[in-house]
């Protein structure tokens, strides 16, 4: 069982006894600290390890949307997020901050448990995708994608391509009439992609070359979607046409 270590933000006294409360009862979470404001979460965020944090929105001098800004900004491995608010309105500005999930003031055991399972969930994909595989263990064949609160585990073979667009990425699925959209960027799936079966030809496209359906000098055809060659990516591409050829 992954232990997740966590800290609870509330300037609201009752808000934060409830929420440490629930932490403390709840076998998979460790409260390692207990805050009224975010700059005292601040500096205790950057002085130990934190895996998560149960944050309030509405607060003086540095909101919870505030803080969750200059988190990202942190070196290193940075804590996720479960927000706590009364207003369910923030819900947008929560997800642009990459929260794991959203907890609409007054929320009971039931509901704060379902999100501290989502975030263990989390947490153990995320360190077995960083565990270095045993000599013996066979090449991962699937990559993990945050889609909206959930995490997938998309097999390499089921992809198609990558769009990016802006913000977001849509990966298109084999047998899937809707694409996944999530908020990341291209580059940083292109990062953990095996150069062996994905190429990137386009600043906004990564196709997988398995699934390949037919080639041109300036372009490629998968299930019937033509996907062009941009003049940046065009020697790497040529190299892989002449196998082809």
């Amino acid at each position: 069982m992954t232990l997740v270590s966590c800290i609870a933000v509330d300037d609201e006294p009752l808000a934060l006894g409830l929420v440490c409360s629930f932490i403390e009862k709840t076998p998979f979470l460790k409260l390692v600290g207990r805050y009224s404001s975010a700059v005292e979460a601040l500096e205790a965020i950057h002085s130990q390890p934190i895996d998560l944090i149960f944050l309030d929105i509405q607060m003086p001098d540095l909101t919870g949307i505030e803080l969750a800004r200059v988190i990202d900004k942190k070196e290193g491995k940075t804590p996720k997020l479960i927000f706590t608010t009364a207003f369910n309105h923030f819900a947008l500005e929560g997800y642009k901050v990459d929260a794991l999930d959203y907890l609409l003031k007054p929320f009971n055991y039931e509901e704060f448990l379902r999100a501290a399972t989502k975030a263990q969930a989390y947490m153990e994909l995320v360190h077995r995708a960083a565990a270095p595989p045993s000599p013996q263990a066979p090449t991962e064949e699937y990559l993990y994608l945050k889609v909206e609160y959930q995490m997938y585990r998309i097999l390499y073979d089921d992809i198609l391509y990558m769009e990016g667009l802006k913000d977001y990425v849509k990966v298109h699925l084999k047998n899937e009439p809707k694409p996944l959209l999530s908020l990341t960027s291209l580059k940083s799936l292109e990062d953990k992609l095996p150069e062996s079966k994905f190429m990137r030809i386009h600043r906004s496209y990564i196709v997988n070359l398995d699934q390949i359906n037919a080639i041109t000098k300036n372009s490629i055809q998968i299930q019937g979607q033509t996907i062009p060659v941009s003049e940046q990516y065009k020697e790497a591409f040529s190299q892989f046409l002449s196998k082809w050829l």
